[in-house]
């Protein structure tokens, strides 16, 4: 009994422990040694290691093939992991874990991401470390006994839930700066450290612009159509080769807008949901804590102030379109709660015309336009759409040299076709605007307009040979005041996409100009 121990159990043990560590160092970013960390943080790792070890051995009663099997998890988390920084410049974080179920319900949406190599080294590690275990290795319940071998299973769970009754405590405060966390603690105790801050953090709203609720007055109520429009922004400032004429009624949009320019967004490639509820909140992405990376988890559901439920208040009807099912991002609980009548999903578009894989960005405008014709309204209307078109993974689409032709002054470098794929889709977007503007015009009454990007797309290939945008989207505030428009300069100013739902209420006259902070503006360079 003692033997069996000594020479399977324990030398299992330790060796998977610190295969893990050298499994660690292929993370990017790399965390700092383990020597160099914080001796909570090596406590957190080596009690969630253990935990599992033991339920491993509990259920297989293999030392060797649990300590494996453990460390073929770990290396599928740090394949993901890396490929979650190829993809989005973030590390995996606590909020993402519930990525792997969209990812059963949406396959397209996230395993072109991780790569064949990478799904085929996780499925290898993972299928190696079953088979070698069940074959060569025999139970080492036989060797021990079985109330010993309970014995020891009891010991090893305890001994793991010791640690996290202590360690944790004793972890540094996060920086929310997910590359610099992970540097400093390493994986495990960084996602331990943000899921426990996330069960724990308080949440205020105070920091939104709605909550006092201040007006300009009730005289004029405008339809307002917000677009959120799926990885937009202005290619041209990053890539010359891109045609002119891609978003030419954006430009004729922001010639004669109220205001346009970049908007810092916490988002690059996906996580739209960052960008979507500091639009609709108004709240700094810094002033959430924990809850930046992914508001709709738990903060978008404690009812905070809107502009939804301001502009509800203040008798329009609020609508929210998006063509994808309602549970993604869980918006068929979340969009209630944030002030909205009604929730337009991907079965109000039966039969709409498809762009690529995803319902096109021309379907969602004329379901908007049908809307505001729809005959006599009590109510004012505010609509806010949220596109699908322009979603990647764009390399899972072909391109022909006609769409190089009109998309392109000159052919990209081989290798970055999802350029021409993006821009195709960025036609259409810039299409939708168009129509859009149409409708607007045509309205009887006054209507305002506010398109603006969720984040930059992903396209790792591109940026590698070209070179990286900066991050920032593009917006355009726009009324169909004619009137008014004349002779008046549109505001150019780069802001955050914190501040742009307040900027555009205050220019449809729905909210007291008094209460905008200038030093969220800034204006740039003509």
């Amino acid at each position: 009994m003692a033997e069996a121990l000594l020479s399977r159990l324990l030398p299992a043990l330790a060796a998977g422990v610190l295969l893990s560590l050298l499994i660690e160092r292929a993370l990017r970013p790399r965390p700092q040694p383990a020597w160099r960390r914080p001796w909570a943080a090596l406590g957190v790792h080596l009690a969630l290691w253990l935990a599992v070890f033991a339920a491993e051995l509990a259920v297989f009663r293999r030392p060797w093939f649990a300590a494996a099997n453990v460390d073929a998890l770990f290396v599928a988390l740090v394949l993901v992991n890396n490929a979650k920084v190829d993809a989005l410049r973030e590390p995996f974080i606590w909020q993402d874990f519930e990525y792997f179920t969209d990812a059963l319900r949406h396959p397209r949406l996230y395993l072109p991401f991780l790569g064949m190599w990478r799904l085929a080294a996780a499925l290898a590690a993972i299928g190696g470390a079953i088979v070698a275990g069940v074959s060569l290795e025999a139970s080492i319940m036989s060797a021990l006994g079985s109330r010993v071998f309970i014995a020891t299973v009891v010991v090893l769970a305890a001994l793991a839930v010791g640690l996290l009754l202590v360690a944790p405590s004793r972890l540094p405060p996060a920086s929310y700066d997910p590359a610099a966390d992970l540097r400093r603690l390493g994986l495990l105790a960084s996602l331990w450290r943000y899921g426990a801050d996330e069960r724990r953090a308080a949440l205020t709203f105070a920091a939104s612009v709605f909550v006092s609720g201040t007006t300009a007055g009730e005289s004029v109520r405008p339809d307002l159509i917000a677009i959120q429009s799926e990885s937009f922004f202005d290619p041209r400032r990053a890539f010359p080769g891109v045609r002119r004429e891609v978003l030419a009624h954006f430009d004729a949009l922001k010639a004669s807008a109220a205001a346009h320019g970049t908007l810092k967004v916490a988002a690059w490639g996906a996580n739209t949901v960052r960008t979507e509820f500091a639009f609709l909140s108004g709240i700094d992405p810094e002033a959430l804590g924990v809850h930046r990376f992914n508001p709709y988890r738990r903060a978008a559901r404690e009812r905070p102030p809107t502009v939804a439920s301001f502009l509800k208040s203040r008798g329009y009807r609020t609508v929210c379109l998006h063509p994808y099912p309602a549970s993604f991002y869980g918006r068929d609980g979340v969009l209630p709660a944030l002030g909205f009548d009604e929730f337009i999903d991907i079965e109000g578009f039966a039969g709409a015309a498809h762009a690529g894989p995803f319902v096109g960005d021309q379907a969602v405008a004329e379901k908007i336009c049908g809307m505001l014709r729809s005959g006599e309204r009590a109510q004012p209307l505010f609509v806010f759409a949220i596109t699908m078109e322009n979603h990647g993974p764009l390399h899972l689409e072909t391109v022909n040299s006609a769409d190089v032709t009109r998309l392109c002054t000159a052919p990209p470098p081989r290798g970055c076709e999802d350029l021409v794929v993006y821009l195709r889709h960025l036609a259409n977007a810039d299409l939708m605007i168009r129509t859009l503007r149409e409708c607007l015009e045509a309205a009887p009454g006054p209507a305002g307009l506010c398109f603006y990007g969720d984040h930059v797309p992903i396209m790792d290939k591109v940026y590698a040979a070209l070179g990286s945008p900066d991050g920032t989207t593009d917006y355009v505030i726009w009324n169909n005041r004619a009137a008014e428009r004349h002779g008046a300069a549109p505001l150019a100013a780069s802001l955050p996409v914190e501040r742009l739902s307040q900027l555009w209420l205050q220019q449809a006259g729905l909210m007291d100009r008094r209460h905008c902070d200038p030093d969220t503006l800034s204006t740039p360079a003509p």
